[in-house]
């Protein structure tokens, strides 16, 4: 009896544990930063799935302007990385610069994979293939750069 009885407890105490064990909840995986796209609030262990993404919106003042039109320039045409993302009035101008994504402003968000930061080249020509600007500009995550283009 005394055999059993033990048998019993012990038993009953390695389904307690067994109760317990299966009751421990499972960490939310996910992205936990905060400065990208697909960030989990919920996360409470990054899994290293975080993708990030970043803008540059491209702007010139009236005197920049005023000067490409006397130039000759009626069109531009935006390239990065060797890829056309845009195009606007050689006339355009802002008294400032403009935010990612103002109608009428050259915005370019692009997806940086798994990186924070991304250099890239650009390039500005006219209608007729002429080049006014070109460089490097720095992608960052989850920000917008501002790149006045001057004369």
């Amino acid at each position: 009896m005394q055999k059993a009885t033990r048998l019993m407890i012990l038993l009953a105490f390695l389904v307690s544990i067994a109760s317990v064990q299966s009751c421990k909840k499972e960490k939310i995986k996910g992205c936990m930063d905060r400065d990208s796209k697909n960030y989990n609030a919920t996360a409470e262990e990054d899994d290293g799935t975080c993708r990030y993404e970043g803008s540059i919106v491209f702007w010139s003042d009236k005197a920049t302007a005023d000067l490409v039109v006397a130039n000759g320039a009626t069109a531009f045409t935006y390239y990065i990385d060797g890829i056309l993302v845009g195009s606007s009035a050689a006339s355009v101008y802002w008294s400032g610069a403009p935010n990612c994504g103002q109608s009428g402003s050259i915005t370019i968000k692009k997806d940086l994979g798994s990186n924070k930061n991304k250099i890239s080249t650009f390039s500005i020509k006219d209608q007729d293939g002429d080049e006014y600007w070109s460089g490097t500009v720095n992608f960052t995550a989850n920000n917008c750069t501002s790149y006045q283009l001057e004369i």
